[in-house]
């Protein structure tokens, strides 16, 4: 009498992705939160714009080694999409601080307001990906830089126009959306790196 197969649902595409997602994002808070021990928020002395401008330098730094496939500086384009994630979800903080709030946070305070920052940036994926069906694991990581730096600059055009705008999502919809491309783009190079060690 032949055994009976145990089987096992198949995991859904949502539970493969949020799987893949919070590994990916464990990279960027284990960072965060070793920095933020090092170093306190020294960051918090950044405004908003400022911010904006290290999230172009470092999403312009991996669109230069993609096309020269050269890199200088010992890092790879891994590390500039974990800064990425970390810069967006640091504005995401400093937009929801007043101006006159203290510059220096209890360390415990930053990394609880910076894991809130990712849960909101969390939310809005699962819907995005509701509703666009994971096309974004069809995309090469380039498309994903490209249109890191196409949020970048609508951002930077939005604070140009002193936070006015008249259709378009605000400023912290960009950033979160900014994290999100860049979590996407570690998956797929993780992915890349899974295959290539295997071969």
């Amino acid at each position: 009498m032949a055994k009976d197969i145990q089987r096992f649902p198949e995991v859904s595409a949502i539970e493969e992705t949020l799987k893949e997602y919070d590994q990916a994002f464990a990279l960027c808070s284990g960072l965060f939160e070793a920095k933020t021990s090092d170093y306190g928020t020294a960051w918090r002395i950044l405004r908003p714009s400022s911010l904006t401008d290290q999230l172009f330098i470092k999403a312009n730094r991996i669109r230069t080694i993609q096309e020269t496939e050269e890199s200088k500086v010992d890092e790879g384009i891994e590390s500039e999409f974990i800064g990425i994630v970390n810069y967006s979800l640091m504005a995401i903080i400093q937009l929801g601080l007043p101006s006159d709030y203290p510059m220096e946070l209890p360390a415990l305070d930053a990394i609880d307001r910076y894991h809130s920052a990712f849960n909101e940036t969390r939310d809005l994926m699962i819907r995005k990906n509701h509703d666009y069906g994971e096309a974004w694991r069809d995309m090469r990581v380039s498309s994903l830089t490209d249109l890191i730096l196409m949020k970048v600059l609508r951002v930077k055009q939005i604070e140009d126009n002193d936070g006015k705008t008249k259709v378009s999502e605000g400023v912290e919809a960009n950033y979160q959306d900014m994290a999100n491309y860049a979590l996407f783009a570690l998956i797929l190079l993780a992915r890349e790196n899974l295959e290539v060690a295997t071969k």
